[in-house]
């Protein structure tokens, strides 16, 4: 009989919903582990803050212990679910180096510091794997690094943000104001007591990033993502929008185009037959367009204690299965040199709902200035009012630069009262 392998030792750092169900998942699924692994998974600790809290009946006193550092240094694979910047960033540092490979769900670090970890994992030849980053259960980094490597990803597409998705999902199927929606999804466990994470897209901006980056083989910092989020959209937006066959959602996009990369998040009118625009409540999509696979979509719950960890067990797994029986993931790809472009370079279509005289010419005088621009209008609908008459234009794709001029043009023209609302156009 061969000699039993030698268990590989998990050490978890951050006891919260996600950590308490990885671990109750690795007590669970023990054996079922064990087998695909190659070796038994052993928990050698938890790290937390305070050892004397009661963390229930899966956190027993004897795992926890306040002591990182040591239980870094003793650990094969350290589990990160910590969040934040710091103390995250210097345990996984500590861990790379003492030959512990990582699993982290921590997109916020990755977006500001992902490049020093990549190496610092190459240099000591371990594994960093961040599957539960982006969407939560939806796996997604490992396709668009490894299952579509021989392939050239030219757009994502994609809503990334669960509590931004609830909230216009609400707005949108029950009428709900922005306040009103913000406030049941913080009552329902979605949004936190300080929402500006979500609502200003910042999480989104964070996971574009990391998309980006492994999609187009370089770099892509959180910086170079424009970012604008949802707490400006009204409930006569979402009006507009449903009269004309569309639905608002906070997207994250990321396009490679013979000029550059380009990266945004932001709120945009997505057509109703669009695939994302039939994503409900807190789940997350993201659409893939490859120049050989063609058109790809991933759904899912992207976020939730059960649903993170399962994406976080899928690569502990995995590294643990290269150490013990040898071998390492995938190495950074950064090989591309494309210029990251700011966001008056992409390019997109605008929807701009106004007030105007209602008096002849008006239409004339607006048209003018597009075309002092060169915007071209696609559609043009008009609503009756009692002091100004409504008026939705929809334009073709223009350099946003020109957009804005134009939009800028219209706020100064006699012709109109107000520029009421603002949106781009996503998914034609």
């Amino acid at each position: 009989m061969s000699d039993p392998a030698k268990p590989v030792r998990i050490a978890i750092l951050g006891p919260g919903t996600v950590g308490s169900e990885v671990v109750r998942l690795l007590s669970e699924q023990g054996p079922d582990l064990a087998a695909r692994v190659g070796a038994p998974l052993e928990l050698a600790g938890v790290y937390v803050r305070d050892t004397s809290k009661d963390r229930g009946p899966h956190l027993p006193a004897t795992v926890l212990t306040s002591d990182a550092s040591a239980l870094v240094a003793g650990a094969d694979v350290v589990v990160e679910l910590m969040g934040g910047i710091e103390p995250a960033r210097t345990l996984i540092l500590e861990a790379i180096a003492g030959g512990a490979s990582v699993v982290t769900a921590n997109k916020a670090l990755l977006a500001a510091h992902g490049p020093e970890l990549y190496e610092a994992a190459d240099a000591a030849n371990v594994d960093l794997y961040f599957e539960a980053a982006v969407a939560g259960a939806i796996p997604l980094v490992r396709p668009v690094r490894e299952s579509l490597a021989g392939d050239h990803i030219t757009r994502i597409l994609g809503i990334v943000n669960g509590t931004t998705n609830y909230i216009l999902d609400e707005m949108t199927r029950r009428g709900l104001s922005y306040d009103v929606a913000l406030k049941q999804a913080q009552e329902l466990g979605y949004a936190e007591a300080d929402p500006t994470a979500d609502v200003e897209g910042h999480d989104a901006a964070a996971k574009a990033a990391i998309l980006a980056s492994l999609a187009f083989h370089q770099r892509v910092a959180l910086e170079d993502v424009y970012c604008e989020g949802i707490s400006a959209i009204t409930a006569e937006d979402v009006i507009a929008a449903r009269e004309t066959d569309q639905v608002i959602k906070l997207l994250a996009i990321a396009e490679r185009t013979p000029e550059g990369v380009a990266v945004r998040v932001h709120p945009a009118l997505v057509p109703s037959d669009h695939p994302l625009a039939g994503v409900h409540g807190a789940f997350n999509a993201v659409f893939i367009e490859a120049e050989s696979a063609g058109g790809l979509m991933f759904y899912g719950q992207g976020a939730g204690g059960t649903p993170t960890a399962s994406a976080v067990l899928g690569d502990l797994v995995s590294v643990a299965r290269h150490r013990a029986n040898g071998g390492k993931g995938p190495r950074e790809s950064h090989y591309a040199v494309h210029d990251v472009l700011p966001i008056e370079a992409a390019l997109t279509r605008y929807c701009v709902r106004m007030a105007v005289e209602d008096r002849p010419g008006v239409l004339s005088a607006v048209a003018e200035v597009f075309a002092q621009h060169g915007v071209g209008i696609e559609i043009v609908r008009q609503v009756p009012g009692q002091t100004h008459a409504g008026l939705i234009l929809s334009t073709y794709a223009a350099p946003e630069r020109d957009l804005r001029a134009t939009v800028e043009g219209l706020r100064r023209s006699d012709a109109v009262a107000a520029v009421k609302s603002v949106l781009r156009i996503e998914g034609e």
